[in-house]
């Protein structure tokens, strides 16, 4: 199997909403059951055979292991981090043209290799990426009081602080304007 990702942002957005599907996160699990996870590959654009339960607890796994990437202390670490899940299946990352002719990253892994193995090559390349090309502090935790998200901001600017803006954002939004409508009485 091969997984086509357009670039290290694409991957980095799936190891972010990987994570926050933990219930650390969101209170419960948002990786129940295989139509979960069918929708998150979806949602990503990876095309892979129907999840099993095996899958979602494999990939529960997996999430568990991005977290403790994303939470590293140094540069080093997320570097390793990242190799041992690109060592799971990944044969190596490569450049191949799509059907617009663009140029996009895939990373092919071992035959028969589990999901969940494909999924940590494809994370593990996009975090290599983000190091590579924005630096480790681009990992960050999530700046919700309360919340005990993390994620990776592989946006231009690097000002995401949300682990899920329209979420965590939007909490944080609405505490502000209740504390300044308070403040005008």
């Amino acid at each position: 199997m091969e997984v086509p990702i357009a670039d290290y942002p694409a991957g980095a957005a799936l190891a972010t909403d990987l994570v926050t599907t933990s219930p650390t996160v969101r209170g419960v699990d948002a990786l129940p059951d295989p139509d979960a996870l069918a929708g998150l590959l979806a949602r990503h654009g990876i095309d892979a055979e129907p999840p099993t339960a095996d899958d979602v607890f494999a990939v529960r796994l997996l999430r568990f292991d991005v977290r403790g990437i994303v939470e590293t202390e140094t540069v080093e670490q997320a570097v390793a981090g990242a190799g041992v899940l690109i060592g799971r299946a990944a044969l190596g990352p490569v450049l191949r043209r799509d059907a617009e002719e663009r140029w996009q990253w895939h990373v092919p892994t071992e035959p028969g290799a589990p999901l969940a193995d494909r999924l940590a090559a494809v994370i593990g390349v996009a975090l290599l990426g983000v190091v590579r090309s924005l630096g480790h502090d681009r990992f960050r935790a999530c700046a919700a009081p309360g919340c005990r998200g993390v994620f990776v901001d592989a946006s231009r600017a690097g000002r995401r602080r949300y682990c899920t803006p329209e979420l965590c954002g939007n909490r944080v939004n609405v505490a502000n304007h209740r504390r300044r409508q308070e403040a005008t009485r």
